[in-house]
């Protein structure tokens, strides 16, 4: 589908790939996301432990020209993308250089770094970020796709098509941590 527009009329929101210029509303929206998404599984010192190091912006993804955001009438109300790289999750902010890239005949590719603006959840946002993105790897030559999910997006992922492989916690500054799960899916050619 390229890095044009695609609008879904049925919402009134439209894909697109996220440019730098975006960054600024992303780390607007993330915290607004999580903070109240995910506050029926976490609770607040966990969330506000996990801003930043987990749920943050990647710019490589953005680099990358893997990363997509939902719009609305200018303003971003959702954003998610994959990965050809080594990070499973979180954000760029403890990251030294590139990570090194996977390669498809061996390697899963990765889903990352989805959020919905809370006044947008359950509107399809998620699902359609997550069909482009799957598209876009079917096209990159992966024929696996493995992720992080939090407690909150577990259903959704679940729901089309994801398998839990492995729940685990993430370790947290404060020595808090957070339960995630992994989950794995294969593409169909």
């Amino acid at each position: 589908m390229g890095d044009s527009t695609i609008p879904n009329r049925a919402m009134n929101w439209a894909l697109r790939l996220a440019g730098v210029e975006d960054i600024a509303a992303l780390q607007e929206l993330i915290p607004l996301s999580v903070r109240a998404l995910q506050a029926p599984y976490y609770s607040a010192a966990q969330r506000e432990a996990a801003l930043g190091p987990v749920f943050g912006v990647d710019r490589q993804l953005i680099r990358d020209g893997t990363y997509f955001v939902a719009e609305q009438g200018g303003q971003i109300v959702g954003c998610g993308g994959w990965s050809k790289r080594q990070s499973l999750c979180g954000s760029d902010g403890g990251r030294v250089g590139e990570d090194a890239e996977l390669d498809p005949k061996r390697d899963s590719a990765r889903i990352r770094a989805f959020f919905v603006h809370p006044a947008w959840a359950r509107r399809g946002i998620g699902r359609s970020l997550l069909d482009r993105c799957e598209r876009a790897i079917l096209n990159a030559g992966f024929g696996r796709i493995d992720l992080v999910a939090t407690l909150a997006g577990e259903p959704l992922y679940a729901a089309l098509g994801y398998s839990a492989v492995e729940r685990y916690e993430m370790a947290l500054a404060g020595g808090l941590r957070l339960p995630v799960v992994k989950m794995t899916k294969r593409l169909m050619r």
